[in-house]
Parts: C-alpha cells; sequence; structure tokens
C-alpha cells in the first residue's frame, strides 16, 4: 500500500486533529473516521488521532463501543493547548493506562516551567514552543531533559490561530535551524494542508515540501536565512525535483527529525502528494 521512491518521507507524517480548530470534529465523528482510516487507501501516511486531554472519558466510551479497537486499540496523542493547566493531562494520561482499547502514544503541551510533570506517565512528551526567548529557553529545557533520557519532542505551531500570529519563513527558518543546532526531534503543528507554499483563500500558508527540503538543508547545517529562501519558494516542480535527489538514507535522517504534524484535513495534503505522484495507493492502481 502507497509505495514510491517518497516513501520514508511520507510514512505516517501527518497526524489526524480532526477535532481541533478549525476542523472541529465532534469526536464521536472524529474516532469512527480515524478507525476507517487505518484500512483505507492513505493508512501508511496517517499518525494517531489527536484528542484533547479533557475528553478521556468520552473517548474511553467510545473506544470501547467500537469492535475494532478489541484487537488493535485506537492510538491517540493527548493534548492540551499552550497556555492551559498541565495537571487535566497528568490525569487523564493515568486514567487511560491500564485502558486496553486506547493505546496513548504520546502527551502533547506548551512549554511551561510545569510541563515536566507529565513525564512522570513515561510515555512519549511533546512540548509546543514560541517564539524569541521564550523558544530559546524551551529548546534549552527539552534538550536537558533529553541528555535525561527522556523521550522528549519539541513542537512548532506553523499556522495562526487567534492568539498566535501566522509565523512568517523568517520564523520557520529560525525554528528549524534552532531546533537542529540543538539536535532534538521536532513536530509541526497547524497549517500545512498544502505541498507548496502559496496564499490559500486569502491566507498564507507554509507548504509540507518546502518544510521537507527546509529541514534536510537545516540537517546539512543551512543557516536559517537559507532556511527561508527554501520556505518561500513556490515552484511545485523544483521542490519536488529537489526532494526527489534524496537519497533513502537521506529521507529517513529528515523523518528522524520532522516526526510527523498535525493536521485537522488529514486527507488534504495526502490527496496533493498523490496527485502529484508522490505516493500511490491500491485505489489508485484500480
Amino acid at each position: 500500500m502507497s509505495r514510491t521512491p517518497f516513501a520514508p518521507l511520507f510514512d505516517h507524517l501527518v497526524d489526524d486533529a480532526a477535532v481541533f480548530p478549525p476542523g472541529l470534529a465532534p469526536l464521536d465523528r472524529a474516532v469512527r473516521e480515524h478507525l476507517d482510516r487505518r484500512t483505507g487507501p492513505y493508512a501508511a501516511h496517517i499518525g494517531p488521532l489527536l484528542v484533547p486531554a479533557a475528553a478521556e472519558a468520552e473517548l474511553a466510551t467510545l473506544a470501547a463501543a467500537d469492535p475494532r479497537t478489541a484487537d488493535h486499540p485506537l492510538a491517540v496523542s493527548l493534548v492540551v493547548r499552550p497556555g492551559n493547566p498541565v495537571q487535566p493531562l497528568v490525569e487523564a494520561l493515568a486514567s487511560l493506562r491500564d485502558d486496553e482499547r486506547v493505546l496513548v502514544t504520546a502527551a502533547e503541551l506548551g512549554w511551561s516551567p510545569e510541563w515536566r510533570q507529565v513525564l512522570a506517565a513515561e510515555v512519549p512528551v511533546v512540548v509546543e514552543v514560541g517564539l524569541g526567548h521564550e523558544q530559546a529557553r524551551g529548546l534549552d529545557d527539552i534538550a536537558a531533559a533529553v541528555d535525561e533520557e527522556h523521550d522528549v519532542t519539541a513542537k512548532f505551531r506553523t499556522g495562526a490561530t487567534p492568539t498566535w500570529a501566522w509565523p512568517d519563513e523568517a520564523s520557520l527558518g529560525a525554528f528549524l535551524d534552532a531546533v537542529v543546532l540543538h539536535g532534538l526531534a521536532f513536530k509541526l503543528t497547524g497549517g500545512l494542508h498544502h505541498a507548496t507554499r502559496g496564499d490559500h483563500a486569502g491566507e498564507p500558508m507554509h507548504g509540507l515540501l518546502n518544510v521537507l527540503l527546509a529541514t534536510h538543508e537545516a540537517l546539512g547545517g543551512a543557516e536559517a536565512h537559507e532556511l527561508a529562501g527554501v520556505l518561500a519558494r513556490r515552484d511545485t516542480e523544483v521542490l519536488v525535483t529537489a526532494l526527489s535527489s534524496l537519497t533513502t538514507d537521506d529521507a529517513e535522517q529528515v523523518r528522524e527529525s520532522l516526526t510527523a504534524y498535525g493536521c485537522c484535513g488529514v486527507l488534504d495534503p495526502l490527496t496533493e502528494l498523490e496527485a502529484l505522484g508522490l505516493i500511490t495507493t491500491e485505489e489508485s492502481h484500480a
């Protein structure tokens, strides 16, 4: 299913953020559709379902009611958004620890002095950082936790929210430079619905292919201003050609660095990638 020479770049790349803005799918529908997609044509490219920690009880009920989770638990990452208390996440992790129908693959939260409380749950942790001095403090703190042999990944928001302005190429390039220099794996979230940098529905959006290529360049030593240039490219053919030159080892190194990203319209980028011939599915050969 879904194998092309580019496949290592896209394996389980897109986490299902259907319940988060702007998608805001009801949790029951999100769970049902996510379970449908586990055996669908894009299954090889979809990661876990992202679920607010506060919805833990409803999540457990929905998972228990679906027979498909009896042999293969529903994989989820529990999330509290930046600026929110850590305690609901700690409580949700404890509640689901022994649930046989739900497999918690990670806990995601914003960086704060309290974020380390979740380390006691012994699940992978994803910590979202901001900009400027706060970003530097957050990445230093995450790196220290990794040095202590905790499984922690950095996270950066690439899409706008009511309280977070869209980070331009310079901002995203600076993050990629900083996170690679710290030797950290990272995850992105928000806004990466399209293959190439552009303006969509009047709003600027970063391109998935731009981000993958910029990550490769960052791992090769490119500096922030050079990464901003890669992120600004709008010629899809140029990006596809550049990515096609990556070896399998290159692709694996990119994905060891960029572990995944959350997208509320999980199929949006995947259908674009399929149209470009970067992934194929069983349905496309039917």
